[in-house]
């Protein structure tokens, strides 16, 4: 039974991957739709399991989106890597407890080479920690949990052990652009958001350096700066070199957040981008973005790996933890009994190499800097960003109503599927570019589509 359901399992999919580059990229059914398709009564006995995958397969199929094809542009979404997914296929065959050593020796040692592979494509501190979690929200929440506690240690207050009740006070300096999970991991961290102190940007949402500078010369005691490589709608980095030395002055602790910029650091071509990056006390990055490896795949990195572990690690009487050289993998991550994420995003970094790496990241830049070229040449269109990375912020005309109208029309079309945003006050479609499959032909495609889209919404200049 085992083998005939992963076979059908295997055609189902197979049959949904042939598909994908041709298929309608987004959804063709509405919630009612879907509902009726795939609510049924819940029964007594069961159903025969055969049944239960082709019900499935069959009723989910017009509610699901082509976010793995090459012509999906909408919220920073890569795709997985056919290495990448075969890996997660076997993870999951496989079922591993990547918690501790003890509950899976291959786990522990798959993500301790991944650690080390990371960092030398990132080129930071090779004795950083480095844990595996769900994606960007948790990669931020736990290296500002190391930084919650490596600050307060400084200042004499064991927060893991007291809490924050009468613990000095910690000044969370963040960028007026800063991302909404770096807003949601402080309030998961008991500092809540009303206090976070925001540092000007310029006009393409990067931090700048003289403002920090004077922010920080009014603070005194434990301080955490977030910065950020990757605005998450211009594309544009932090000057972080600068922001890395003011923020050292203070003593304060700097985080960056780069859930899909971080890669920038394995090419040559973007690696100037992110100088000074490895100034910095911690990292966040979204392996599913731009290494292009299954959802459920986060990286957290922090310097002082003694504060990471330190902010994670507990021990039971019950748990056969290590004190060799084997890794716990639990340690550096908020979670005990999860996925075996190592073993997809080795994979993906094994098969591709240095340069394959690379080649994924310039392609995708190479693939935006295209859209705003074709887009850009359009007098009824204005391109609002400096295109620096794998986003492009897309405007028609001085209207919002018209931009909002052009976003739904492609939306419905099919062609491709990219999202609106608010730039600056104004409505603005995002394009993001971030699949590993998007080819020239296919941004070529989907350009005319949304001309055709504005063509059809009346779009004058």
């Amino acid at each position: 039974m085992t083998n005939s359901l992963l076979d059908l399992a295997r055609e189902r999919a197979n049959a949904f991957l042939d598909e994908l580059p041709d298929r309608h990229v987004g959804p063709r059914a509405t919630r009612d739709e879907l509902v009726a398709a795939l609510k049924v009564p819940l029964t007594d006995d069961g159903e025969n399991p055969a049944a239960v995958i082709d019900a499935l397969a069959n009723g989910a199929d017009r509610g699901l989106i082509g976010c793995a094809g090459p012509r999906y542009f909408g919220f920073v979404i890569g795709g997985s890597l056919p290495v990448a997914l075969a890996a997660d296929w076997l993870t999951s065959v496989w079922d591993q407890n990547a918690g501790i050593y003890a509950t899976s020796p291959a786990a522990s040692v798959i993500e301790d080479i991944a650690r080390e592979w990371l960092l030398d494509l990132f080129d930071l501190p090779r004795t950083a920690g480095v844990g595996f979690v769900t994606g960007g929200q948790m990669a931020n929440f736990t290296a500002l949990a190391a930084a919650r506690h490596g600050v307060l240690r400084r200042a004499g207050w064991n927060v893991e052990e007291d809490g924050l009740a009468g613990a000095p006070p910690v000044h969370l300096v963040v960028s007026a652009a800063s991302h909404i999970t770096i807003h949601f991991s402080m309030r998961m961290l008991g500092f809540g958001t009303r206090g976070l102190i925001k540092v000007d940007i310029d006009d393409q949402g990067r931090m700048r350096a003289d403002s920090l500078r004077e922010t920080l010369r009014t603070l005194d005691g434990p301080i955490i700066v977030c910065a950020q490589a990757g605005n998450v709608n211009s594309g544009a980095v932090d000057p972080l070199r600068e922001l890395a030395e003011i923020a050292h002055e203070h003593n304060a602790w700097l985080h960056i957040d780069g859930a899909f910029g971080l890669w920038g650091r394995a090419t040559p071509a973007k690696r100037a981008l992110l100088d000074g990056c490895e100034l910095a006390d911690s990292w966040a990055n979204d392996a599913h973005k731009w290494l292009n490896v299954p959802y459920d795949s986060g990286i957290v990195i922090v310097q002082d790996s003694a504060s990471h572990r330190a902010a994670m690690t507990l021990s039971a009487e019950y748990l056969e933890q290590t004190v060799g050289v084997e890794r716990d993998n639990f340690e550096w991550v908020p979670e005990f009994s999860r996925r075996a994420r190592g073993f997809a995003i080795y994979a993906a970094i094994r098969a591709l190499g240095r340069r394959g790496i690379a080649k994924l990241v310039d392609d995708c830049c190479e693939r935006a800097v295209q859209f705003a070229d074709i887009l850009g040449r359009d007098e009824r269109v204005a391109i609002l960003n400096d295109v620096v990375l794998n986003q492009v912020l897309v405007r028609f005309g001085d209207s919002d109503d018209r931009t909002r109208d052009v976003i739904a029309r492609v939306q419905r079309e099919g062609t491709c599927w990219l999202s609106g945003t608010t730039w600056q006050g104004k409505a603005a479609m995002r394009i993001s570019v971030s699949n590993w499959s998007t080819t020239a032909e296919d941004v070529e495609k989907s350009s005319e589509a949304i001309l055709r889209c504005l063509a059809a919404a009346g779009g004058e200049s």
